[in-house]
């Protein structure tokens, strides 16, 4: 396994506790994906989980952190998946899982930026899924409600003010792996408190080539 990310401090932490390798990465940097890493040290590339996320936190709009935002969450995943497509080609296919959350989903009143983008990240699944499908390579999105982790600090009052649940992370690595071992593309899976992890069901506009039916 290979953990990348750009807090190097954090980043050898996990390794330390789950093994494998840490390489420090930036998503926003197309060229610095570190994909030779997987590929030198373990011979291949199988599943790549494209999990960078940030946001605004709210507040006055920040023309700097806006970018930050958009690099981050939506830059990092089409240069994700550019980067790891030649190498599950190599191994004869494998699994892109891109983490999305809910606010790819509903609408995020209290940070509409961070909304739109992993919105974005939906479509950025959805949409080349079917393209890369006959390779063997798989393409979906993980979409979690709010889990403990440091991205919701500064949402806590508000998940409070909803009376939200928040995820253990263990449930969304439970999701994850259920996420892997399905054959679906361009899925997007939900992870909800008290609720089964599968697919949501997107309802599709009227079909433009279809007879409109006087009534």
């Amino acid at each position: 396994m290979v953990v990348a990310d750009v807090g190097a401090v954090a980043g050898a932490a996990v390794v330390d506790g789950i093994g494998g390798l840490f390489v420090r990465c930036d998503v926003c940097d197309p060229d610095d994906s570190r994909v030779e890493a997987a590929v030198a040290d373990f011979g291949g590339l199988d599943i790549a989980c494209l999990n960078a996320g940030v946001v605004t936190g709210g507040g006055d709009f920040d023309v700097e952190r806006y970018r930050q935002v958009v690099t981050t969450n939506l830059d990092g995943v089409v240069y994700g998946v550019r980067a790891v497509l030649p190498a599950l080609r190599a191994r004869g296919g494998g699994s892109v899982v891109a983490m999305a959350g809910t606010a790819g989903l509903v609408p995020m009143p209290f940070d509409p930026v961070h909304g739109a983008t992993k919105a974005a990240v939906v479509n950025c699944v959805r949409s080349p899924a079917r393209l890369h499908a006959h390779e063997g390579i798989r393409i979906n999105a993980l979409c979690p409600g709010f889990a403990e982790t440091p991205v919701i600090d500064g949402f806590r009052g508000v998940i409070q003010d909803l009376a939200l649940p928040i995820l253990d992370v263990s449930e969304v690595v439970a999701a994850f792996e259920s996420v892997v071992a399905s054959t679906g593309t361009g899925e997007c899976w939900y992870v909800q408190s008290g609720w089964s992890s599968e697919p949501l069901l997107f309802a599709a506009p009227p079909d433009p080539r279809a007879p409109v039916v006087a009534s």
